[in-house]
């Protein structure tokens, strides 16, 4: 069996109960995000895949903040089936540096593979999906719809938007409207730019329906 048949089925055990937002089918959805950008691309795709594949598969948000976690089992997992040492670090090194939380970290690790695979995940974050991600991951931390008494914020540094409890609709002007900006891959600005006017469509017809303008 493959490397990457080896991961997948991995994958979907480590993840059978996992929130739905950072579930196997998120996971393959960043998987075939990644494919699709890495076609335009001279890159590793032993890495791209095995990377795409691993990267939440320890999510720090439900693992009490743990960023240790998920390198840490990608690691032990990928010895386990004998990948290379140079292909271990590399896809360590990618799932250590691809949040948008740790996007508040100066860090000198780049790669063309970090780039393709944190772009997949971004595109997950937003569009349709995004929407329906983030709407459910308020719920399941059980935050409010919207009130718009509350700001969004800036956050300028990782602590801040951690520990960020505000209403569900702020998270599109604290993350999910920066991401077009912080694409890397030219398939994946013009990917992103698709689902960023499909999310402002979104909130111009929520403010709508909340005033009653209809």
């Amino acid at each position: 069996m493959s490397y990457i048949n080896q991961t997948i089925l991995f994958v979907k055990e480590e993840l059978t109960h996992a929130e739905a937002g950072h579930d196997w089918f998120h996971i393959e959805r960043v998987y075939k995000n990644a494919l699709q950008i890495a076609e335009y691309e001279k890159c590793d795709i032993v890495v791209v895949k095995l990377a795409a594949l691993l990267h939440d598969i320890a999510d720090s948000k439900f693992h009490n903040g743990d960023e240790t976690l998920g390198p840490k089992k990608a690691r032990i997992f990928l010895k386990s089936i004998q990948v290379d040492e140079e292909i271990i670090e590399h896809v360590v090194q990618i799932i250590q540096n691809m949040s948008f939380k740790n996007s508040f970290d100066n860090t000198s690790f780049k790669s063309l593979e970090l780039s393709i695979v944190k772009d997949a995940d971004r595109l997950d974050a937003i569009g349709a999906i995004g929407i329906a991600r983030t709407f459910h991951y308020g719920g399941y931390k059980n935050r409010l719809l919207y009130d718009p008494t509350i700001e969004p914020v800036m956050h300028q540094n990782k602590d801040s938007y951690q520990r960020s409890t505000a209403p569900t609709l702020n998270h599109f002007y604290e993350k999910l409207l920066l991401l077009k900006n912080q694409m890397e891959t030219p398939k994946g600005i013009v990917l992103a730019q698709k689902r960023h006017d499909f999310m402002l469509s979104f909130l111009a017809q929520f403010y709508s329906e909340w005033e009653g303008l209809e």
